[in-house]
This record gives structure tokens, sequence and C-alpha cells, in this order.
């Protein structure tokens, strides 16, 4: 069987196929192919401390709701500098107390700090605890990419590499993204943190 001659195509579908292609093609170029990766397992040697700005969200509204808070945020820190950053800069974005039914869980924007005196007015105060975590690399092509980038890699880890892995979620939180320098760069990259515990040998038989 011959390949269909597109000059002899109705102009519609032939305008619709171009269109198709097109996308595809900005698709490969803005997003690009996943590749899945294995994550290095660290464990924090000691707390991390954040003051940020938490929602409740959803799996539907994460990405409108990321730039709302963040952009909440950054003005409160505008009228009140946040006292004891530590150095170098680090932004903590942590996703927690995820519920699979609603598909709902609290999303926190924050920056780390060296200790928490006190917690200024309309912001909240977060501690994540010595623990062990799954750190995955997460490189957009470009930064139109962030949100797709990141989804593709939390639905890999949930639904492919997780339930394979012989760890476990350990329910303290669910994962967390490190924005540093690195996040900054012609080359974009943050560090997503996993929450993991071994599982028990006797909940797989």
């Amino acid at each position: 069987m011959s390949a269909p001659n597109i000059r002899n195509m109705n102009p519609f579908i032939a305008i619709a196929a171009a269109i198709i292609l097109l996308g595809i093609a900005l698709y490969l170029i803005l997003i690009g192919r996943f590749n899945p990766i294995e994550p290095q397992i660290v464990t924090l040697t000691e707390p991390i401390r954040l003051l940020g700005l938490e929602i409740r969200t959803s799996d539907k509204d994460i990405y409108k709701d990321v730039g709302r808070v963040a952009s909440s945020f950054n003005e409160i820190k505008k009228k009140s500098p946040l006292p004891y950053l530590k150095q170098p800069w680090a932004s903590i974005n942590i996703s927690r107390d995820y519920d699979p039914e609603s598909k709902t869980f609290t999303y926190m924007v924050g920056d780390q700090v060296e200790k928490i005196d006190s917690v200024p007015e309309g912001l909240n105060a977060f501690e994540i605890p010595v623990m062990t975590f799954a750190v995955f690399p997460v490189r957009p092509k470009s930064r139109f990419a962030w949100g797709i980038t990141m989804g593709r890699m939390k639905r890999y880890i949930y639904t492919g590499w997780l339930p394979k892995s012989g760890y476990e979620s350990p329910g303290v939180l669910d994962d967390f993204e490190l924005h540093d320098d690195r996040s900054l760069g012609r080359h974009p990259e943050i560090q997503l943190y996993v929450a993991v515990q071994r599982k028990d040998p006797g909940s797989e038989s």
C-alpha cells in the first residue's frame, strides 16, 4: 500500500495533519522524551527547617495553584524578610498528606532557615525530620516544561519505580523539591526528594 499523497488530501484534513505534526515537533523540542532513571538513596544528617506558605490543592489544580502560592509567599517576604535564612540559598516545596480518594494534598512553598524562633504572621513552619529519601534529578528541556516534566517524573516514581523498588512511603511526608542555584542556570535542574523506607519483608508475601 502506497503512502497517502498530502497534495491529494482534502485541504482541511491536510491542515489538521500539519497542525498535529507541528504539535508533536514542538512537544519533542520543548518537553522531550521521558527517560526513567534510578535515584540516589540518601539519609539526612539533620532536620531541614522551613518557613513558608501552604495550601490544600489537588492533582488537577496544582499547576495553577503553585504559581499563586509562590507569588503570595514572595509578596509576604518583600514586606517582612524572613529571619535566619540558611546560606547558601535554598527554596523547598513540600507535598504531604496525600489523600488517594480525593487526590488532594498539602503543598508548601518555603525557604530554608537556620532556626525557627517564631512564625511570621500569615506563614507556616515545617520541619523535615532526619529520614531516608530517594533523590531524583529533574531536568526540563526548557523553562516552559517545569510542570509537565515534574508531573511525568512523579507519575513514574509513584506508579512505576516505588512499587518495584523494595521501598515504601513512610507516611511522614510524600516528597519535596529542592530549588537552589542549579535551578537558575541555563540548564535548570532541581532535586526531587521522595521519602522512603525499606519494606517489611513480611508485607510483600
